[in-house]
């Protein structure tokens, strides 16, 4: 019986009154044929000269069941055959005749697991943040990519382009699902985004991101890629001169055409940048959502920033803070924070990536044609969501760019991953600054896509808008508050339900690095839109600049926002200086009605609880313009009687900082209450200031200053730790909050910022900077200042990787993986011209050496052919040479070499001599 696709014609049953011996077993179609023995054979005879029909066998225990086969037809042939032997229909004697087709038919076998995928890709195994589910798996939380393949969702039809360095689009895990269409090189403008290669392959960044998208399965190399089935692009535009135009051309490279455009890249993520995209790119970014995918909005993806070691905080990357992009953060397969993550408000979703690097990094496609485990950062996560995205645009192609982060809000889990700043916000999502909404869940994204509605369409409302400059208070915070309809006047701009929420704000200072801004929603969430960032000692403040948070997600957009920046200042700093509050507005996107038209079964795992703002604090409705706020420098203050004391004129003025129960006088340290804080004690007499000084702390419950502890300049209470800045003479302890006058074992003196900052995780001591090491963690040897693992035998230090690497099986030990890179041998084997051998090659001989424990290969003498024991040993030699013992002289031979000149060359022995080997010694040897 036939087991292929097809059918198989040309060979054909017969039914007669014989049987005859089989010949040999060949697939084909069947003739039956029914007739007496002699007859069937003087026709089988026939047809077999004439070469049309060979008999193969009797069918079975059928009688008069025969199997013919035709040699001359098609295989591969989709219609029945012709020619001679389809007159044997004819003859009289045939019953029944068949020309056979092949059927399908399925093996019934029960595998242990029914729900398994299997891969043949060598490294599949490797991926283990698609195993979370493993019985030994570390990440505690599956991102559920399995689960939603088992659904039938690879990404097919879907486009998705990856911005960057370029793709090798040759690559044999990229090439079957490389699509041109989607690819341009805009360095160097032509349609091949391959990258420059060069020594150090530092053009490996796009190849790399692609291969988690769409790397092909099931072809035996390298991986699988989240969205297998998946197009997949390139955009060369990072290895050149990177401008605006750059920018604005990679983002609107075919938007109709391309679904998901991937950015791994960035500002500087140094601790001190504030860039974002031009006029040219914004504009690239507003066409793309309004005209990309005939309409439906083009999806941009963004990784969200590797500065989290220099303190960076990506509110001040304008790509991560945009509106219309995904910002996406990562976290380590043990659920922690990475070292490089940045914190903002911006960041939607995350998913796993590299951490320390004792812990397991991504593998993915490499650099000519090679696989990599060791991608790292947040560049892994941009296109990891990608992929999934495109797993979403497959079970549902009409979503919109605003339905796809909605799903995402709603889809994602914060299961596992370890924050302090988790919290519930006034909608029921739990959100972080470390991790936005929680890890992607490609399982629920595509069954909640599969059965999506397209959100309302999306409203803008400048919501509050306040030029009154004001000047911003060391340590303490300036609130200004805004109470606002939501435009709910304006039909077309009215503000219900929240999505994004943009501040967009003008401040100078002298050090922009010393700021932190608040935002606080009307129903109490509070998102951190700036972090004070060491580095950053830039005095040009913000113009403009619109910071963007996603935590009121799904909140009501009616009441009462507060702002809050407060200024800590650096021990550098001149505190006499101050900040200043220009301008700012609150502008509001979101939706006039309920973005859910129904509650789906995801519901509750989706936390879509709707909690109204009147429930979390009193209606704002009722308060008047002047509650809202009053600028602390415009407040006039009078005393006011008190019983008893009718001879106080009620038009005495007072100090401003005097608080309701009025004054004795005209001056601070007259006043019975303090609007703020009141310093000193009743020994020393007591004065009412707006700020305390340094070296106090201010008591809101108590309205007075207090002392700090000692050593401390600023602080936010008594405690040793509790200290924000440091006198004179002593370093901040950033993680204890305390000050001490030399930094413990783990951290570094920073004597710019006078702060204790932390060793690389393997230094047990360090000096001026984290990774120049003196003292090294159990596990660890110092070389060149640096912390390096100490490597088992036969291993070596990868520094790339920051691992162990396996020596080349050659080596004992090693400098790294290639055959000439052994510093010993292998056991048994000798080391020739920097490689190890298991035996000396011609011309050299083994020869021990004091200290090694393997034998090194010496060169024989030049003109010996091999040798032994030493160089001049000489077993053969080269041509046009003879031996002479054990040394190989010249087979010159000299006309003139009388028995007085050969006598001397044999008595001073000069033929064995390296010197006068070309004397006439074959002459004299052949002389006797």
């Amino acid at each position: 019986v036939s087991t292929g696709a097809e059918p198989a014609p040309g060979v054909d049953s017969v039914r007669g009154h014989s049987q005859a011996a089989a010949t040999q077993d060949v697939q084909a179609a069947e003739i039956i044929w029914d007739f007496v023995f002699r007859p069937f054979w003087k026709l089988f005879v026939r047809l077999l000269i004439d070469g049309i029909l060979l008999l193969v066998l009797q069918i079975g225990n059928l009688e008069d069941y025969y199997h013919f086969y035709h040699s001359k037809t098609f295989k591969r042939s989709t219609l029945s055959s012709r020619g001679p032997h389809t007159f044997l229909r004819m003859d009289p004697q045939v019953k029944w005749l068949q020309q056979q087709e092949v059927k399908r038919r399925v093996k019934r076998q029960v595998r242990s697991d029914p729900q398994a995928l299997y891969f043949n890709d060598p490294i599949w195994s490797n991926m283990w943040y698609l195993h979370c589910g493993d019985k030994n798996s570390r990440c505690r939380s599956e991102m559920n990519v399995q689960a939603a393949w088992k659904r039938g969702y690879t990404g097919k039809n879907v486009v998705v382009t990856i911005l960057d360095d370029g793709i090798e689009r040759n690559h044999p895990d990229l090439a079957p699902n490389y699509d041109s269409y989607a690819s341009y090189d805009v360095n160097g403008n032509d349609y091949d985004p391959s990258p420059r290669y060069d020594a150090s392959n530092e053009n490996k960044h796009g190849t790399r991101c692609a291969g988690e998208v769409a790397a092909s399965a099931n072809n035996s190399y390298c991986i699988v890629g989240i969205a297998y089935n998946a197009k997949i692009g390139g955009i060369r535009m990072l290895d050149g001169d990177v401008t605006d135009v750059v920018e604005a051309k990679s983002l609107g490279i075919r938007p109709n055409y391309i679904d998901i455009y991937s950015a791994s890249w960035g500002p500087d993520d140094d601790g001190k940048t504030v860039d974002g995209p031009g006029r040219l790119a914004k504009q690239a970014f507003e066409y793309g959502i309004k005209k990309g995918r005939q309409g439906l909005g083009s999806i941009f993806v963004w990784a969200s920033g590797n500065g989290g070691r220099e303190g960076d905080y990506c509110s001040c990357d304008g790509y991560t803070n945009s509106i219309y992009t995904i910002s996406v953060s990562s976290a380590t397969e043990n659920g922690y924070k990475p070292w490089y993550l940045e914190e903002c408000a911006s960041t939607l979703a995350t998913t796993y990536s590299s951490g320390a690097f004792y812990e397991r990094k991504i593998v993915t496609t490499d650099l000519r044609q090679r696989c990599t485990d060791g991608h790292t950062g947040t560049s892994v996560s941009a296109p990891m969501v990608a992929g999934i995205i495109a797993l979403a645009l497959e079970a549902n192609g009409q979503l919109t760019w605003r339905d796809v982060q909605h799903l995402l809000v709603k889809t994602s889990r914060p299961a596992h991953l370890k924050a302090s700043d988790w919290k519930v916000n006034g909608a029921g999502h739990k959100v972080s600054h470390f991790y936005g909404f929680g890890l992607v869940d490609a399982e629920a994204l595509v069954v909640e896509a599969k059965k999506w509605t397209a959100v309302p369409s999306q409203h803008m409302c400048v919501a509050a808008s306040d030029k009154r400059p004001r000047s911003i208070p060391l340590v303490q915070v300036l609130r200004t508050t805004a109470l606002t309809s939501a435009c709910a006047e304006h039909s077309d701009q009215r503000v219900v339900y929240l999505e994004h929420v943009v501040v967009r704000i003008s401040i100078s200072h002298p050090r922009r690095g010393d700021l932190q801004i608040y935002l606080i929603s009307p129903s109490g969430t509070k998102s951190q839109l700036l972090a004070k960032r060491l580095l950053d000692l830039s005095n040009e403040g913000f113009t403009n600049w619109e910071f963007m948070t996603v935590h009121c997600w799904g909140e009501k957009a009616e009441g009462q926002w507060t702002l809050e920046i407060q200024d800590l200042p650096s021990q550098v700093r001149n505190p006499e200086k101050q900040g200043k509050l220009k301008e700012w507005s609150l502008i509001l996107y979101g939706t006039a009605e309920h973005p859910y038209h129904t509650f789906s079964a995801h519901q509750s795992r989706s936390r879509m609880l709707e909690l109204s703002a009147p429930e979390l604090e009193p209606p704002k409705a009722a308060l008047s313009p002047s509650q809202v706020e009053v600028p602390e420098d415009e407040e006039d203050y009078t005393a006011h009687s008190t019983p008893g004391s009718a001879n106080i004129l009620q038009t005495s003025v007072c100090h401003p900082e005097c608080g309701d129960k009025g004054c004795d006088g005209p001056n601070a340290d007259q006043c019975l209450n303090c609007i703020h804080f009141s310093l000193g004690s009743v020994k020393t007499s007591r004065k009412c200031v707006s700020v305390c000084p340094l070296g106090y702390f201010g008591d809101t419950a108590a309205r007075r200053c207090r002392r700090c502890h000692k050593g401390c300049e600023t602080c936010s209470g008594r405690g040793a730790t509790q200290c924000l800045s440091c006198r004179r003479g002593f370093y901040h302890h950033q993680e204890m909050n305390t000050c001490v006058t030399l930094c413990p074992a783990g951290f570094y003196a920073d004597e710019s910022q006078k702060n204790c900052l932390k060793c690389h995780p393997s230094c047990k001591k360090c000096v001026d900077e984290p990774e120049k090491c003196t003292v090294c963690k159990e596990g660890f040897s110092l070389a060149r200042g640096s912390c390096i693992p100490d490597c088992e035998p036969g291993t070596y230090f990868d520094s790339e990787l920051i691992r162990c690497g396996e020596c080349h099986h050659t080596c004992g030990t090693c400098v790294g993986p290639g055959r000439e890179e052994c510093i010993h041998c292998a056991k048994n084997f000798h080391f020739q011209d920097w490689k190890c051998v298991p035996a000396c090659g011609e011309g050299f001989y083994p020869e021990e050496m004091p200290g090694l424990p393997h034998k090194v290969c010496r060169r024989c003498d030049e003109n010996c052919l091999s040798c032994a024991g030493s160089s001049r040993n000489c077993s053969r030699c080269k041509t046009g040479f003879t031996q002479l013992g054990t040394s190989c002289i010249t087979n010159h031979t000299c006309s003139n070499a009388d028995e007085t000149f050969c006598e001397m060359v044999k008595s001073n022995r000069l033929c064995e001599r390296k010197l006068f080997i070309q004397f006439c010694c074959r002459t004299c040897l052949l002389a006797g």
